[in-house]
């Protein structure tokens, strides 16, 4: 095994939401039954042999939970058998509240799922109309109680801020009925407007408008300070748990590490190349089935390349970026490479730089874009280091 975590997209929605870019198509019953066996053909091409050792799975979307007992079935019975699922840390799949019926529930709980992530977005049944969404409040308080009731208790709650016309209250009555529920995980992000999306449509055109850019500081202060006061640490921008609670696969990601993409529109990172599957859903599935390899593109990551990401994803995390580690992956400490910038940004405020750790600071946090792209080297950077 080349990494020790595994992604698996299911890109079928029963309907589009207004603001989302990720690969999904409208559920058909055919489709995804084809859709799984091609699923299965790359899986099986990829790697070899039966119960392999990995960390955490994660099975994203769209929306996983739209398949029919038969196809998810097929598809646990195809996780379990490829993957060691006795001796995996977590085991996630995404779903969408009022999707899940006990029968779902049961058949994940019995092939080893131990983690749901639910997509909520907002307390507030006229913004979940406006964004698309098919589910209503009433839904959720449904879907935990059900999943609670059949042995479910690491359950994550995504949110949605800075949502078109959304007041500062109204953000703060979504985070008060979204924390009483006591979950021991929540996700926020704000609102990105992505191309190709009906709110992109719409903003273009002017009939789109975002809060105010004070507005959408307040709400995440707002968020840190409720998360805080619930007992959630914060540890990463967007995410916030009890300890013990984080997100092992998500860390995989902002640690750096190496990780399987499966699926239609699926990235991976494997040693020194980055992978990204055909999106299109026939010209996914055609390729799956012709030869176990959709890839659309493989993009080989240099040292360079690495030490960028590393310290790109790094900083996402509260923690942020840890000084032995980083000698230990690449040879010398980050200070050796980005003296001048880490004081730079040490003394704008934005970064501290203090024990084993370089991590953002609250401001830094507001301008995490700003800070990430003074982490961009040119390729003549490493030759002092080497």
């Amino acid at each position: 095994m080349k990494a020790q975590s595994v992604y698996i997209h299911i890109p079928f929605c029963q309907q589009i939401c207004h603001y989302c870019d990720f690969t999904k198509f409208f559920y058909d019953e055919q489709s995804a039954t084809d859709y799984i066996e091609a699923l299965t053909n790359e899986i099986e091409t990829t790697i070899e042999g039966k119960k392999n050792q990995v960390q955490t799975i994660f099975i994203g979307g769209g929306t996983p939970t739209v398949l029919n007992m038969d196809q998810l079935q097929s598809l646990m019975q195809l996780i379990t058998r490829k993957f060691d699922i006795d001796n995996c840390q977590e085991f996630s799949i995404e779903a969408n509240p009022g999707d899940f019926d006990e029968e779902k529930i049961k058949l994940l709980n019995s092939f080893g799922v131990n983690r749901v992530s639910l997509g909520v977005q907002v307390f507030d049944d006229e913004m979940l109309e406006q964004l698309g969404r098919l589910h209503r409040v009433k839904d959720v308080y449904r879907t935990v109680e059900l999943l609670q009731r059949n042995g479910f208790y690491n359950i994550s709650l995504d949110l949605i801020y800075a949502l078109p016309s959304q007041t500062v209250e109204q953000f703060q009555q979504t985070l008060d009925e979204a924390i009483a529920f006591g979950l021991p995980h929540y996700s926020a992000y704000a609102l990105q407007i992505e191309p190709k999306t009906v709110f992109y449509q719409r903003y273009k055109k002017g009939k789109l408008h975002r809060p105010p850019q004070e507005d959408e500081v307040q709400m995440y202060e707002m968020l840190k300070d409720t998360m805080r006061k619930y007992g959630l640490n914060q540890y990463e921008i967007s995410n916030f748990a009890r300890p013990g609670f984080e997100s092992r696969h998500n860390l995989t990601y902002w640690n750096n590490e190496h990780y399987y993409g499966f699926g239609a529109g699926a990235h991976g990172y494997l040693p020194g190349v980055r992978t990204g599957n055909i999106r299109p859903l026939p010209a996914y599935m055609k390729q799956a089935m012709e030869n176990g390899k959709p890839i659309l593109n493989a993009e080989e990551i240099g040292k360079r390349e690495m030490i960028e990401e590393e310290m790109f994803l790094g900083l996402r995390k509260m923690s942020g970026v840890n000084r032995d580690l980083f000698r230990e992956k690449f040879g010398f400490p980050y200070e050796a490479l980005y003296g001048d910038v880490i004081s730079m940004l040490v003394q704008k405020g934005l970064l501290i730089n203090e024990g084993n750790n370089l991590r953002l600071t609250d401001q830094g946090v507001l301008f995490g874009n700003e800070v990430f792209e003074k982490f961009l080297l040119e390729e003549t950077d490493l030759d002092h280091v080497r």
